[in-house]
């Protein structure tokens, strides 16, 4: 049973907030990427879908000289780590099950490693999903954030991943995995 939809996130104010600041066309992609490979990888669609809508969520705005600084981004920017905190207390104030919500700030955490010192992490399921997904929709010089999307589109697009993960998390092949 899912607590919280995509819906429900997209459409509060928090998320609208942060959303624009990031990008709405980037986060409805990725989260339609993630919904395609959490049955490639065997994970939950309803967690990979949320963590992947909001992971961006913690973008701060760069600007030199009031322009977009790309390069002041990519050296000084903690985004994950920011937005997985930001992500975790909306998804607890809307009623998402605590442990779905963890889960959903770690991947959120983990999907650049932008801001971690040199080596590798070992990344569960979801949280590779989440990587993948925003790398599935990435363009060079960070283009991808500005991407534009009618509000009213995005929202009929949640609605409609809504449903198709609702349709996954009721069919068999999902059941004999969980």
């Amino acid at each position: 049973m899912r607590h919280v939809t995509l819906l429900d996130i997209f459409t509060h104010p928090i998320a609208k907030k942060y959303l624009t600041r990031s990008g709405v066309a980037h986060a409805v992609s990725v989260a339609y990427h993630a919904f395609r490979l959490s049955t490639q990888y065997n994970v939950n669609p309803d967690l990979a879908t949320k963590a992947a809508l909001l992971h961006d969520i913690g973008h701060y705005e760069w600007y030199t000289d009031g322009q977009w600084d790309y390069e002041k981004y990519k050296k000084n920017d903690i985004h994950a780590i920011k937005g997985a905190e930001r992500a975790h207390k909306l998804l607890i104030r809307l009623g998402e099950e605590p442990q779905a919500a963890k889960e959903i700030a770690l991947a959120i955490l983990l999907h650049t490693d932008s801001y971690l010192p040199e080596g590798t992490i070992h990344q569960r399921p979801l949280q590779k999903v989440v990587k993948l997904a925003d790398e599935a929709d990435e363009e060079p010089g960070g283009k991808h954030h500005y991407r534009q999307m009618d509000y009213a589109l995005a929202v009929k697009k949640i609605e409609e991943l809504d449903q198709n993960v609702e349709r996954i998390l009721g069919s068999e092949q999902f059941k004999q995995l969980g």
